[in-house]
């Protein structure tokens, strides 16, 4: 265990794209335990795109930054939480925090997992894209999907669950030809397009010439507007996140017709995954079986050393990861 404990804060609101120069690094001792509470020393951390909408005002300035962290116990003061646990916490952006038992989640022993699974396919990551299929848009055998900013860590989750889950024709957007080309040779996407190609509308009607029965979108803007278009009687869309706003000025109206919601019959749900705790369990009980067989893989990004997580976030906000992108303890 070092002997100083570091954290990352935020020191001002950014216009557009944030930089370095909004963060700062802070130093201070390792924390001290009190009576009830275990100090934990992390081990990886987890950046993602909500943090973005966080900086605009959820985040206290000049102060730690929360954030899905995976950390040993290296101190306790309370036998709920033994020395030597990994846990799951939300006391992020540092290296250490002192939390209590109600703050942290055990992990499951789940032999042959690696440890960064649990903040990405058997984390938020793949929860939200777990839900998004079975529980909102209850994805049936046979349905075919397009998912939108298709190379990221929920974009990823998706593909391959759908796959697992029997969809159809699996169609995914993503923001380079590398990234489309990853798509389809690795996570089993049939057709990917990178969206700077031209309008999206266009792109995806070469990609599912006959149409598409959901969408599960994390990008908003001319990508809903296309798939509302392609959309089948009785389609679905599954709203998760909307990347496209969160850099820049407020977005024009998405464009499209609608009537088409009427006509066709079609159901527009977004959701946030914190109202769907319940199904961990059950994402373990997919996800797990099949990550030790093999048959599920993951994708992943992974940064070195804390140091180097402001990189990494913006790193991400930029589009330079395919799959979740993790930091990893140096």
């Amino acid at each position: 265990m070092t002997e100083t404990a570091l954290t990352v804060q935020q020191t001002a609101r950014p216009d557009g794209f944030p930089t370095a120069a909004h963060f700062r690094f802070a130093e201070s001792p390792v924390p001290e335990p009190a009576p009830g509470t275990a100090l934990v020393e992390n081990l990886w951390w987890s950046v993602d795109p909500y943090h973005r909408e966080m900086m605009d005002g959820d985040f206290a300035l000049n102060a730690p930054l929360e954030g899905r962290t995976l950390g040993r116990v290296v101190a306790s003061r309370t036998p709920e939480l033994p020395e030597g646990e990994v846990v799951f916490h939300r006391h992020g952006w540092r290296t250490h925090a002192v939390v209590r038992p109600d703050e942290v989640r055990r992990l499951p022993h789940h032999p042959g997992v690696p440890l960064s699974a649990y903040l990405g396919v058997l984390g938020g990551t793949g929860l939200t894209a777990y839900v998004a299929l079975t529980r909102i848009a209850q994805l049936r055998p046979g349905d075919d999907v397009f998912v939108s900013g298709a190379a990221g860590g929920v974009g990823t989750a998706t593909g391959r669950f759908a796959r697992l889950l029997g969809a159809g024709r699996l169609i995914g957007s993503a923001g380079s030809p590398e990234k489309a080309k990853y798509l389809t040779e690795h996570v089993g996407y049939d057709a990917a397009f990178d969206y700077h190609d031209g309008p999206v509308s266009a792109l995806l009607a070469e990609a599912a010439p006959d149409g598409i029965d959901l969408f599960v979108d994390n990008v908003g803007g001319d990508h809903l507007g296309a798939a509302i278009g392609a959309l089948r009687e009785r389609g679905r869309v599954v709203r998760v996140g909307t990347i496209s706003q969160y850099n820049g000025p407020a977005a024009p109206p998405v464009v499209f017709n609608h009537a088409d919601v009427v006509e066709k019959s079609l159901r527009i749900e977004g959701f946030l995954v914190s109202g769907h705790r319940d199904a961990q369990e059950e994402l373990y009980d997919f996800a797990v079986p099949r990550l030790l067989t093999g048959e599920l893989s993951l994708d992943e990004t992974v940064v070195d050393g804390f140091d180097r997580i402001v990189e990494a976030f913006l790193l991400m906000l930029r589009g330079g990861n395919t799959g979740k992108i993790l930091v990893r303890k140096g």
